[in-house]
């Protein structure tokens, strides 16, 4: 299997694309009893802010299932969209 391709030992920022449709996994919490990503879903419009359409919080399991069934639906690995809320910077 591809290094790409396996799940990383510890969560990390991750960002995947069908080309208009965006997805961005983010570690909320991760210890041992609890392990949480925050997944936001957006749109990119031509010419425009992107659209942020749905933020949840999803397990780590739940998120690893996510990112996998999207990769076998051709979604590919790109990188960040847009500045998650929170961090400061341009959007």
């Amino acid at each position: 299997m591809e290094p790409s391709r396996r799940a990383p030992l510890s969560p990390r920022e991750g960002w995947l694309s069908d080309g208009r449709q965006v997805l961005h996994f983010r570690p909320l919490r991760y210890d041992r009893w609890k392990q949480l990503l925050e997944v936001t879903s957006g749109e990119l419009l031509p010419g425009e802010a992107p659209l942020l359409k749905r933020r949840e919080e999803l397990s780590r399991e739940q998120a690893m299932r996510l990112w996998a069934e999207k990769r076998r639906a051709g979604w590919q690995v790109c990188p960040p969209q847009w500045t998650p809320p929170g961090t400061h910077g341009r959007c």
